[in-house]
């Protein structure tokens, strides 16, 4: 039997909808929940400085790294029951995290939630493309997705500034357990699994060449801040990473059992979709980090009124993926939402380059967000609809975990290059007009007092990076509307030619 959905099983789809948008937002929440307890975690583990940022790399490492091969786990062995074997890992791991009583622990327990959301969130993106193929519904379901994607990670920045103030950093980790629990649920309602085609096996040297050049990759991108762009280990990592990804990509094009078909990555829809999602990224990391930083040191908020002062991103996002893209998706081409939307995310961003450390918040940070909120959602939801355009069962998982890559790598190169254009701006801006000032981290902790040059040199830094995110953001747009030819939808016949593959039995 077929899992499409037929028009009575409409209550379902919207039930699965449900479930598969709560497991997307536990991911989401889970990017920047830990971050902000992080100073707690530090402290209470005696955590050093050099290590510290092992906590957030632990997680990117295994997530990233193994996406692609999450992805085609959930092609091969049934979405449904690696949605609900992913949701327990995580949550066990999540526990483990909560529970740990030393830094080895914690570490253990970051890569594994790691690991099992590189199952999940391809499991989670292709069951949505399964259970939505008519174009209106789609399009909603989407544009509630999109907004998860673009959002999660400011109400994030609240829960993980409310847990840690009011209960403990642990439970930053243990709120992880009843969110898959409820998830869990929507086993009920999520489409059946269907029969592996025979003959389909894991592609083991193309895991092994993926999983390592995209973990020397992100690795690289972390490790850049601390020790430079040009530093060997660095440079080393990034020449491994693109080695090992060029053969990769060589190797799939002959390989009996790709883990990533050619297919996925030759068409101009998708591929403008991975391009839009991983560029878009750039300015959703730099505006988070940089803001942040702004808010609780430059501004001295706390790290619970920085969270809720992230809401108006929220909703920005919500106007955006859940009112212009959900009305407009089937109405027009992809790339009439997506550079639109890049563009206002370029000029959010290139507002944020104008704030100066005295600037109130109502002039400055606000209408920023919102602009750069709604320009974010009209991105991400078109984009990881046609993220899996034309896609056939069999590759709607892996078609999921490449623009789930696409974040992760796009989300790790911009931050680590945005990074390290702000703080050099900030050392060059403090050496003319502080010499001998030392490090700037003795006057940037949060909560202390911070001399007003430091200020104004930490905004001067911020400003740079966002003036260059802009610039990305802008280019992207531009090669969007050049690229991504993909017509507009036509009724119900564009929704079904993203599966036209759905003849499997059940």
């Amino acid at each position: 039997m077929s899992d499409t959905p037929s028009e009575s099983e409409a209550p379902r789809r919207w039930a699965a909808l449900f479930f598969i948008g709560l497991a997307q937002l536990m991911l989401v929440l889970d990017v920047t929940i830990v971050n902000i307890a992080l100073p707690s975690t530090q402290a209470d583990l005696d955590i050093g400085d050099g290590d510290r940022q092992w906590v957030i790399t632990a997680y990117t490492l295994a997530f990233g790294g193994l996406l692609l091969l999450g992805g085609r786990i959930a092609d091969l062995a049934g979405r449904r029951r690696s949605f609900v074997i992913a949701l327990a890992g995580f949550a066990a791991a999540s526990a483990l995290g909560g529970a740990a009583p030393d830094f080895a622990t914690l570490l253990t327990a970051r890569a594994a939630q790691g690991a099992f959301a590189a199952l999940l969130a391809p499991t989670a993106l292709s069951l949505l493309t399964i259970s939505f193929t008519e174009a209106k519904e789609r399009a909603a379901a989407f544009g509630v997705f999109g907004a998860i994607a673009a959002g999660g990670s400011a109400v994030g920045l609240v829960t993980g500034g409310a847990l840690t103030e009011y209960l403990d950093w642990r439970w930053c980790l243990y709120v992880n357990v009843p969110i898959a629990a409820v998830a869990a649920a929507g086993w009920w309602v999520l489409p059946a699994d269907t029969r592996v085609r025979r003959g389909s096996r894991i592609d083991v040297p193309g895991v092994l060449l993926s999983v390592s050049g995209l973990t020397a990759v992100v690795y690289a991108c972390s490790e850049a801040e601390s020790e430079g762009w040009g530093s060997r280990l660095v440079t080393g990592l990034l020449v491994l990473g693109v080695v090992l990804l060029t053969a990769f990509v060589l190797y799939e094009r002959t390989a009996r059992h790709p883990l990533l078909p050619p297919r996925i990555l030759t068409s101009r829809t998708r591929g403008s979709a991975y391009l839009a999602v991983a560029l878009a990224m750039v300015g959703m990391f730099s505006m988070f980090l940089f803001l942040t930083y702004y808010m609780q040191v430059v501004k001295g908020y706390s790290a619970m009124r920085t969270g809720v002062a992230f809401l108006p991103m929220t909703a920005g996002v919500l106007a955006g993926a859940g009112g212009l893209a959900t009305r407009l998706l089937p109405r027009v081409p992809p790339r009439a939402l997506i550079a639109p939307g890049l563009l206002l995310g370029a000029a959010g961003t290139g507002w944020l380059a104008t704030v100066e450390a005295t600037t109130s918040y109502a002039a400055g940070v606000l209408p920023a967000q919102l602009v750069l909120g709604v320009g974010m959602g009209m991105v991400m939801a078109p984009g990881m609809n046609y993220a899996t355009h034309g896609a056939t069962d069999d590759d709607a998982g892996v078609a999921s975990a490449t623009v789930n890559t696409s974040q992760q790598i796009g989300g790790s190169i911009g931050t680590a290059i945005l990074n390290t254009v702000a703080a050099s701006t900030t050392a060059g801006y403090l050496a003319d007009r502080l010499p001998g000032a030392g490090e700037l981290r003795e006057h940037a902790a949060p909560g202390t007092p911070v001399p007003p040059v430091v200020k104004d040199a930490l905004v001067e830094g911020f400003g740079d990076a966002y003036a260059i995110a802009s610039a990305v953001l802008l280019a992207a747009a531009v090669a969007v509307a050049v690229l991504m030819n993909t017509p507009r939808p036509r009724g119900e016949q564009a929704a079904e030619g993203v599966r036209p593959a759905l003849a499997h039995v059940g």
